[in-house]
């Protein structure tokens, strides 16, 4: 080997060991910085004729574990679905009251059975009469409030969609706008480890509105397909888009429905969107919520029925009317909306001694409820009829000896009609009323619940990310002092390189 070739190939050691330093260096220095990775310089050994003439830097590369990285992403997107839910459906949790405090709805529904048991020890007693009232005031109160919060919720959830809608297409644009920056430099032989950070935290953060994998290709380009084959565009001209609007009891998505759906470009994709805060909202919005407030109506609905059937007009809504619960849910006339406008019957408020005679006659008919002739207003103080009645058949299983009540639907709910609830089985009142609360309350502890198991799991797969793509300062440390000593030797082979020139020069002069 001649002294130049010799010399050449030293300077493209020094050359390549000056790069590692500086790129290990810049780890060190951004071991800290979110969604830095570390970043490997290598080197291509160069020959000519089978003779090595030296070594060529390669551009920086990252050092990362992809499917761990995609498993992350996915625990994240879960994570942030699950703080969603928990955090809309604790309202609806807190308007439902503690069970524990006997203010929830089967709490009140006990309350109401037990106040109309002590007026039926003294039916003569008008502040017994009034206690019945008051039950019945506490009931439709906490309906109402409970209908209140899971309207909100459900508005809540509706501009939780908007919001996510425009999350998305910010980090889409970005997304985008990195990945030509990308190519661009892959294309002109330079690093792009940098931006592929940059770009991996901005597609983490789509994660968490939309679960998608990532398709990488080897000049930079990626294209993002959400779970369902939704192919998610980086064009910077397509975008996720969502109306703002006004969610009423009956607003619903889809066919003939008023509530709008969220369109990528000309197609609506709400049906399509699963996993990440924008499938949640979906979800809560279009399924659970609806699912809820139907629950709730079925709930309201059913106890003002139950006494009607007996002959107390205790529960109406606004128009004094009660629903007629024989029609599907979602029907004029129906068991929609009744949560909300549920109220002690005026005349009853007006007058409480109806509590004990009861508003109106009641004609048997096959498998209903017997006959019932109201107490005259000359009738016995003592009249308890009509509190036999209801003790034993409202808040019974039977609407008569021997007639089971009438079974609380369990499809065909939401104001499409297309809901199912899980509250199968349940005959009497105060039986699907604690179910319900139970059901509903819970809701968001098993959000919470699924938001701490994805949380765990992010944390868990976050820390083995750091090990395994991270900066160890102190691995870098010691790589550093390897690649000085590495320098250090090609330093001295330079070195030698010279003394050897300068011998030669001095022998010929």
């Amino acid at each position: 080997m001649s002294l130049d070739l010799a010399l050449s190939v030293a300077r493209s050691g020094l050359r390549l060991l000056d790069r590692q330093m500086a790129r290990t260096a810049d780890d060190i220095a951004n071991a800290g910085t979110e969604g830095h990775t570390r970043k490997i310089v290598q080197g291509t050994a160069l020959s000519a004729n089978g003779v090595g003439i030296g070594v060529r830097s390669l551009p920086a590369a990252r050092d990362v574990d992809l499917a761990l990285q995609a498993a992350e992403m996915r625990a994240r997107g879960d994570a942030a679905a699950g703080a969603l839910r928990t955090r809309l459906l604790s309202e609806v949790e807190v308007a439902h009251g503690r069970p524990e405090d006997g203010d929830s709805l089967g709490g009140l529904l006990a309350d109401l059975r037990a106040s109309l048991v002590t007026l039926r020890e003294a039916p003569e007693d008008p502040i017994r009469r009034s206690g019945v009232v008051i039950a019945a005031e506490d009931f439709a109160a906490r309906t109402n409030s409970v209908a209140a919060a899971i309207g909100s919720t459900r508005q809540a959830a509706h501009d939780a969609l908007v919001a996510e809608a425009q999350t998305a297409n910010a980090a889409l644009a970005e997304i985008g706008k990195l990945t030509r920056d990308i190519t661009r430099e892959i294309a002109a032989g330079r690093t792009a480890a940098d931006l592929e950070d940059r770009r991996d935290l901005a597609i983490g953060r789509l994660a968490e509105s939309i679960d998608l994998s990532v398709i990488r290709g080897n000049t930079g380009e990626v294209t993002l397909v959400a779970r369902g084959g939704l192919v998610l565009p980086l064009d910077g001209g397509t975008t996720f888009s969502i109306a703002p609007a006004t969610v009423g009891a009956g607003a619903y998505h889809g066919g003939a429905g008023t509530l709008p759906g969220v369109m990528l470009g000309n197609e609506d994709v709400t049906r399509r969107l699963l996993g990440g805060r924008m499938a949640a909202a979906a979800e809560l919005r279009d399924v659970t919520l609806p699912g809820m407030a139907a629950e709730l109506d079925l709930a309201a609905a059913h106890t003002a029925t139950r006494f009607e059937a007996q002959g107390l007009r205790l529960f109406t809504d606004g128009a004094g009317a009660v629903p007629d619960v024989t029609l599907p849910y979602a029907a004029a006339g129906g068991a929609l909306g009744f949560a909300a406008a549920i109220q002690v019957n005026q005349a009853v408020a007006t007058d409480p001694a109806l509590v004990r005679n009861g508003t109106h006659a009641v004609v048997a008919v096959p498998g209903g409820p017997t006959a019932f002739t109201p107490n005259p207003a000359a009738g016995p103080a003592g009249f308890a009829t009509l509190l036999d009645r209801v003790l034993d058949f409202t808040f019974g299983a039977e609407v008569a000896p021997g007639a089971a009540q009438p079974a609380i639907p369990t499809g065909g709910l939401g104001p499409d009609g297309t809901l199912v609830s899980a509250l199968s089985g349940l005959s009497t009142l105060e039986a699907f009323g604690g179910a319900l609360v139970a059901a509903q309350a819970g809701a968001r502890s098993e959000a919470e619940a699924a938001q701490g198991r994805a949380g765990a799991l992010r944390e868990l797969l976050g820390a083995r990310m750091q090990v395994r793509s991270g900066v160890d300062v102190d691995r870098e440390v010691a790589a550093m002092v390897e690649l000085q000593n590495a320098y250090t030797i090609n330093a001295r082979v330079i070195s030698t390189l010279q003394a050897m020139w300068d011998s030669l020069f001095g022998a010929v002069r």
